[in-house]
């Protein structure tokens, strides 16, 4: 059939089963039409039932629900538009009840039941079994035609008199298809069960009903055993449709009381816009114990069904049925469909825009990488008491540093005197505040102890809250290849100084200056001086920390006294009293005393007597008073108060009872060295890891009430909400609730030698090397008894721990490996399990830099590469000598490191390095994304290997890897001084054989030092990089590193050059990307304003593309050729404004006398068409009215209209009058797809814009005559 108006039958299937089946009942299958509309994405199989021509459609794959059923029949009716019949056929969830024995296999046919038209759609809350339900009716849908329903009815008459005969048909089409007998054939019965509603399939594994159910009788419903002549049975009423699988018996069951016999996911988007019948063949119970064993057949007897159907409907009165598309209700929708799609093309752009922000703007949080410090100001604020910090914020000191420009103010104080939750109410004070930033150091976060982090979340937050501000940022996205290399610190500090300067205020508080990394402090107190000395007078700063000396001769170097407050115990006395007040009057903990107030006060008094200002110590002394159950024991506690957190933390472990003390210096250990906070989940196997067990763990081992792990160590660990979002990235387990020490203070005295004056054994095992001994073996421990016939993702599920000690356990082992016998044995256990190491490696995989985890991709390296990889030593030698492979290389795509020696290399393994040369390794072996071990050592800065590498005969100029070679890499990371020792070694300094060279390399990461250094050592300042076959001034203009393009001029780098590929000349691309202070520069050291070369060919050309004003108008202003022709594009400068819709840079080019019907070279062959290609009309009519008043002054002030003489004009000489006029109504002579136009009025030059279309009638060849150009104008 070759007419798509040819079919009166449409068939929706939703999944490939049902398309199968659909496909095996016709009678006969057509040849696919050669032509359909381009819009229309449906795969169509297309055929005869009959004397009827079906045509059906699938969804696409994935894809089910509403709204995809929906939108495939309406490309459906759009393309096929004389279909009368529609059928959604395919299968369904049972509702079986005490009055609708439904079992698998039978089918139900959409029916009108009790008011409703045969189909019921519900929304819902959550729909799988055992968790909370919430579903409620949401409309009672349109009834099948009534066409259809006499048939069902007529063919429901037959079955009753002779039966069905599916199992014939079904039969019949398997022996056809002898390939799909084994998906599509009838199960066995046994496999039909009906579960109690209160069975529910377990969430986790994958075992089958039978085993994770079982098959009792308590278990399943009894129903009495069917004859075959009423397998399967044919249902009449309502199914329930939604946009996802019902999965729950209890919710199932409660529908199925109203009549409910079917749930599907696809009919309530056609019921509800088309007629429509549905027919649903039962593959399950609508329950958790959902498989696929019985979809095949139930799609079979769905489509025999169907077919039975159409048999009922003779071909004359399908065709007397009224087309679907035509039907009123139809049509108005689909208008409707058109009048939307109409609204939306008309805010496509707007759309596009938002997405692509979005987009965007997730790249660039993701380069950014920047920690969330609204996780410490949440913890603050909960801690916080009501009131407290009300001193401050009513003092002239905060009042005048909120009204003063470029304010500052340190607040530092003793250890626990509450400066974080003063910080935490300063901000709460200032949110109502525009362009607020804020961060906490933290010593519990690696992620958040250094100066970058601190800027990075600065930088993030304001992007988040300024628009103007976020383009600065954008800005430096783009220069660093849109994210394809990280920014320098200086660039970071720069960007953000500009993002601030474009506001009008800025208020930023920063906590806890003293838990920043002592290697950081200089730097920060330096930014600090910087933002406050930045003479854009719109800073607010403040501060908080300790008294350290080299924070206070930092910030004593800008800040005035009278900006600096210490909290001293009198300021902060009447928060402290609130606290207690609180605590003691209104907490559960001192409950028991409510009806004794002379002891509440008496414990009050206490704690103020002693507390110093320390919140701190208050805070655990209430912990040990909340334990006090007498009066005696309580006042005995109230006399012996410890004086410092010191000896307070010292009473804490000294009670610690002698059962709790291994698990309790465990926990401590964890929290004291690990590089994140641990979990609660995994802090309880930590401490349930038996080393002398067998196994070392079992989930039997653990605490049966996690929330009792405070106990333990109560005083000197805390447990903190975490929001899911924070730390899930889809690598490793979340931890809604993480353990932490308490306070700074408390890492402080664990690892400090005051601790061994109190308890030597406790202060030996927090030792460094002791307690990372101890974290190795308790990881090593919990792997070794992991089920390696879990997968990856099962393990994690079922062992919290198990991510943290795969990530982990290598850094923690390195350490101790060579002291440790037990680690060396439990690490030697682990190689030897070949598939215990692959599980590991599967959920965590250390040297994959795309996706650290492989949950899904169960591939491994070889466990010498993984040993290297983790430094250990003793291992790789154990390794070698068992006779694993030095040379193996790591055969994965894209990976980094090529061979063990290369992971070595690359992580800064020096001994390993060596160990693996000692026993032959190729030092020169290339692989991986870095190239050789060298150039590996290179990139990650690694100097010592580097020595090694060169004094063990490693070729220093070999080219290969990322970046072109060992000097290459040295400066595209900045590493200077393994750049210096390569040079002395004898690197070419210009090498560059392929991609960059070293100079090339350095500017394209904006290594401004490394730059410089080269500079100095000679290198060849014009010498083109083999890659990009650019100067480095051509590089330099084009990222916009000002200060590089100044140290190249001064360095005599040529200016004028007019090679360089896209890039052109320096000027040329310096205008295209936008960098006004290189251009300055450029232009004020000779660059041609007129040099041609590059995408945009000419300096005025580029300054055009981008809509830049004031840059043409410089130009212009230094001489550059306002017609100049060049480049790939548009050809001139007018053209390009024109293209753009740049009205008033297509303004100053006519005004400097830039030729308007200027033909030549680009895409459109003047300014005008350029304009209407893009739908400019005010730019069109702009150049239109020009170019009318060109030719009036070139050709005697020729007036515009059909009776003027134009043979003055040899454009026009060959033309007639009549054509010369329709000529002048665009200028072009040509036609575009644009619109515009004028009317003359009284011969005046006022011109008014109508609509016309320019388009030439179909089949029209040739000019239009004057009739045509008449009613055009009209």
């Amino acid at each position: 059939m070759s007419s798509c108006r040819t079919y009166s039958v449409g068939w929706i299937c939703a999944i490939e089963v049902e398309y199968v089946a659909a496909q095996c009942f016709l009678d006969e299958e057509y040849e696919p039409l050669e032509f359909l509309p381009i819009n229309d994405c449906n795969h169509y199989t297309l055929g005869r039932i009959g004397k009827h021509n079906v045509v059906i459609a699938t969804l696409p794959d994935g894809e089910y629900g509403i709204s995809s059923a929906t939108a495939v029949l309406k490309d459906m009716l759009r393309s096929f538009p004389t279909i009368r019949i529609c059928l959604m056929v395919g299968v369904g969830g049972g509702a079986p009840s005490s009055k609708h024995d439904i079992r698998l296999g039978d089918i139900v046919v959409s029916a009108p039941r009790n008011g409703m038209g045969g189909v019921f759609q519900y929304d819902y809350g959550k729909s799988i079994q055992g968790y909370a339900q919430g579903f409620r009716h949401t409309g009672f849908l349109n009834q099948p035609p009534s066409l259809l329903r006499t048939a069902v009815t007529g063919l429901a008459a037959r079955y009753r008199r002779k039966g069905h005969q599916f199992e014939h048909a079904i039969n019949k089409v398997l022996g056809e298809y002898p390939r799909l007998r084994r998906e599509f054939r009838r199960p066995d019965p046994s496999s039909d069960k009906l579960y109690q509603s209160g069975v529910v399939h377990p969430v986790e594994g994958d075992k089958s009903c039978a085993i994770a159910c079982g098959e009792d009788s308590s278990a399943l419903v009894s129903r009495p055993e069917r004859t075959e002549d009423d397998n399967p049975t044919i249902h009449y009423g309502i199914i329930a449709s939604a946009n996802r699988l019902m999965k729950d018996a209890i919710v199932r069951d409660s529908f199925a009381e109203t009549g409910v016999l079917c749930f599907e996911v696809e009919a309530a988007g056609l019921v509800n816009q088309f007629p429509c019948l549905v027919i649903r063949g039962i593959c399950d119970y609508s329950d958790s114990h959902k498989n696929k064993v019985w979809q095949g057949y139930a799609a079979m007897t769905a489509a025999a069904y169907a077919k039975d159907l159409l048999s009922e409907i003779s071909a004359t009165k399908a065709e007397s049925e009224r087309i679907i598309a035509q039907i009123p209700e139809v049509l108005s929708s689909m208008k409707e469909d058109v009048n939307t799609i109409l609204a939306e093309v008309q805010s496509t752009n707007e759309n596009v825009k938002q997405l692509r922000f979005q987009q965007k703007q997730t790249q660039i949080d993701l380069w950014l990488s920047a920690t969330d410090p609204s996780i410490n100001h949440n913890r603050a604020i909960q801690q916080r008491h009501e009131d407290s910090g009300s001193w401050f914020l009513e003092g002239d000191l905060f009042n005048d540093w909120q009204t003063l420009s470029d304010s500052f103010i340190w607040l530092y104080g003793i250890p626990g005197c509450g400066k974080t939750i003063l910080s935490s109410t300063i901000i709460e004070s200032l949110t109502p505040k525009q362009n607020l930033l804020y961060f906490y150091f933290d010593f519990t976060d690696q992620k958040k102890q250094t100066f970058d982090s601190l800027i990075r979340a600065l930088i993030s937050q304001l992007y988040r809250q300024s628009t103007e501000a976020s383009q600065e940022l954008s800005s430096l996205f783009a220069s660093c290849q849109d994210g394809g290399r990280q920014p320098e610190r200086q660039s970071l500090c720069q960007t953000f100084l500009r993002m601030i300067k474009r506001l009008k205020e800025v208020w930023i508080v920063i906590d806890a200056l003293d838990e920043c990394q002592g290697t950081d402090r200089e730097t920060l107190t330096s930014w600090m001086r910087e933002i406050l000395c930045f003479n854009h007078k719109n800073v607010h700063l403040l501060v908080a920390s300790r008294a350290e000396i080299d924070i206070k001769s930092g910030i004593m170097e800008f800040a005035h006294t009278n900006c600096i407050l210490s909290i001293e115990s009198d300021l902060i006395y009447y928060d402290i009293s609130s606290y207690v007040y609180s605590k003691v009057r209104e907490s559960n903990g001192f409950k028991r005393w409510r009806r004794r107030p002379e002891i509440q006060e008496e414990i009050e008094t206490a704690l103020l007597e002693k507390a110093n200002g320390m919140f701190r110590w208050v805070a655990c002394q209430l912990d040990v008073l909340e334990k006090c159950m007498d009066p005696y024991n309580l006042r005995k506690a109230l006399v012996s108060l410890p004086k410092t957190l010191d000896e307070t933390y010292s009473r804490i472990l000294c009670a610690i009872p002698e059962e709790c003390r291994q698990n309790a210096i465990t926990i401590l250990q964890f929290l004291t060295y690990s590089e994140r906070p641990l979990g609660v989940d995994e802090a309880v196997d930590a401490i349930a890891v038996n080393l002398e067990g067998s196994p070392y763990f079992h989930p039997d081992y653990r605490m049966p009430d996690a929330s009792e792990i405070l106990h333990y160590c109560s005083g000197l660990v805390v447990e903190v909400l975490v929001p899911i979002e924070a730390y899930w990235n889809g690598t490793e387990r979340p931890r809604l609730v993480e353990l932490r020490l308490a306070h700074l203070s408390v890492k402080e005295y664990l690892t400090s030698h005051r601790l061994g004056e109190v308890d030597t054994s406790i202060a030996q095992s927090l030792q460094i090397s002791n307690a990372k001994a101890s974290m190795a073996k308790i990881c090593l421990g919990y792997m070794l008894s992991f089920n390696i016939n879990l997968t990856a993702n099962d393990l994690v599920e079922a062992l919290p721990f198990a991510h943290y000690c795969a990530r982990y356990w290598m850094t923690l082992a390195v350490a101790t490996e060579m002291a440790d016998e037990t680690v060396r044995l439990f690490t030697n256990e682990f190689f030897r399990n070949a598939g215990l190491y692959k599980a590991c490696y599967n959920i965590y995989s250390p040297d994959d830099t795309h996706a650290p985890n492989r949950w899904l991709r169960n591939e491994t390296v070889p466990m010498l590469f993984y040993a290297a990889l983790g430094g250990l030593e003793k291992t790789v030698n154990n390794l070698i000598d068992q006779g694993a492979d030095i040379q193996e290389q790591d055969t994965r795509i894209y990976e980094a490191y090529g061979d063990a020696l290369q992971a070595a290399a690359g992580e800064g393994h020096c001994k390993v390095v060596e160990l693996l040369l000692s026993k032959g390794a190729d030092i020169q072996a290339t692989g991986g994304m870095y190239g050789n071990a060298l150039q590996v050592a290179a990139a990650k800065g690694h100097l010592s290997v580097v020595e090694l590498l060169l004094n063990r005969g490693a070729d220093i100029n070999e080219a290969g890897g990322r970046y072109g070679g060992a000097i290459q890499a040295a400066s595209a990371k900045g590493h200077n001084h393994i750049l210096e020792l390569l040079l002395e070694k004898g690197a070419d300094i210009n090498l560059g054989k392929t991609g960059d060279n070293a100079l090339s390399a350095a500017i394209r990461m904006a290594r401004h030092s490394t730059v410089d250094l080269l500079l100095r050592r000679g290198v060849d300042v014009n010498r083109r990089a083999v890659g990009s076959n650019c100067t480095a001034l051509q590089l330099a203009s084009a990222e916009g590193h000002e200060n590089i393009v100044k140290m190249l001029l001064s360095k005599g780098a040529t200016i004028n050059t007019t090679e360089g590929g896209s890039y052109g000349n320096p000027l040329n691309v310096a205008i295209s990307r936008g960098y006004t202070g290189i251009i300055h520069l450029l232009l004020s050291n000779g660059a041609d304003v007129n040099l041609r070369g590059g995408y945009y060919g000419t300096a005025l050309q580029a300054a055009a593309v981008i809509g830049r004003e004031d840059i043409v108008k410089l130009l212009l202003d230094k001489s550059a050729d306002v017609d100049a022709e060049a480049g790939e594009s548009h050809g001139t400068a007018l053209k390009a404004a024109a293209f753009y819709g740049y009205d008033n840079i297509v303004e100053l080019l006519l005004s400097r006398g830039a030729d308007v019907d200027k033909e030549g070279i680009g895409h459109y062959k003047t300014a005008y068409e350029a304009a209407l290609s893009k739908k400019k009309k005010s730019t069109a009519k702009l150049l239109f009215r020009e170019s009318r008043q060109a030719r009036k002054r070139k050709y005697n002030d020729v007036e515009s209209d059909e009776d003027t003489d134009l043979t003055q004009n040899k454009r026009w000489r060959h033309l007639t009058p009549e054509k010369a006029m329709y000529e002048t109504l665009s200028p072009t002579g040509d036609w575009d797809t644009e619109s515009s136009s004028h009317t003359e009025g009284d011969g005046s030059d006022e011109e008014t814009v109508v609509e016309f279309s320019l388009s030439k009638p179909e089949g029209q060849i040739g000019p239009m005559t004057k009739a045509e150009a008449m009613r055009a104008r009209q």
